[in-house]
């Protein structure tokens, strides 16, 4: 069984709409994979269109979709202010699928790849260190030095995890979670990443 198979069979409340979103992305000339866990179709090596699996829905999301022109009015914006080029397509049952309006936004999107439109992501964001894991970098010189050695992304990713928290006290569990990983060299993201 293929990795996309299971992943359909894994979701089996959405088995029917997730084969059918599957047959229509293969009569395209994308080529399909699993990336972050889930289907994920590319074009000369770049992320196009995913599908997946959700409680209350399945859906499309294509990497560049704020480039499309979304005459059926059907993609948002999951991350309002954080995400600026990916766009959803949600379906909550097997009769909102339609083929030919699917295909007419992957041509679009296979078409802007062609043209090499693209939303680059803003790397030069600049982000503060954690207190809690500056505080806890003093005291552990080991932390510190493993967290030196990291990516620059793997060390925003750390920070922001436990930043993104509200509570002092989900911040110190956060803190407590990753501490091993980070001593391990190892990415908050990782085991995503290598799917």
């Amino acid at each position: 069984m293929d990795k996309v198979t299971e992943y359909i069979a894994k979701h089996a409340q959405w088995s029917k709409e997730l084969e059918l979103l599957r047959s229509i992305i293969l009569k395209t000339n994308l080529e399909e994979t699993i990336k972050w866990g889930a289907p994920t179709y590319t074009y000369t090596g770049k992320n196009i269109i995913g599908i997946g699996a959700f409680k209350s829905y399945v859906g499309l999301w294509f990497f560049q979709g704020a480039l499309l022109k979304d005459n059926h009015n059907v993609l948002y914006n999951a991350q309002e202010g954080k995400t600026k080029a990916l766009r959803q397509w949600r379906f909550t049952e097997i009769a909102e699928i339609d083929e030919a309006k699917i295909h007419s936004y992957i041509f679009e999107a296979i078409s802007n790849q062609e043209k090499g439109l693209e939303i680059k992501p803003d790397t030069n964001k600049k982000w503060e260190l954690a207190p809690e894991l500056k505080s806890a970098m003093q005291t552990d010189e080991i932390l510190e030095a493993a967290f030196n050695n990291l990516t620059p992304g793997r060390q925003k990713e750390y920070s922001q995890y436990i930043t993104e928290a509200k509570r002092e006290a989900t911040k110190l569990s956060r803190l407590e979670k990753i501490t091993p990983m980070i001593y391990k060299g190892i990415g908050l993201y990782d085991k995503y990443k290598n799917c």
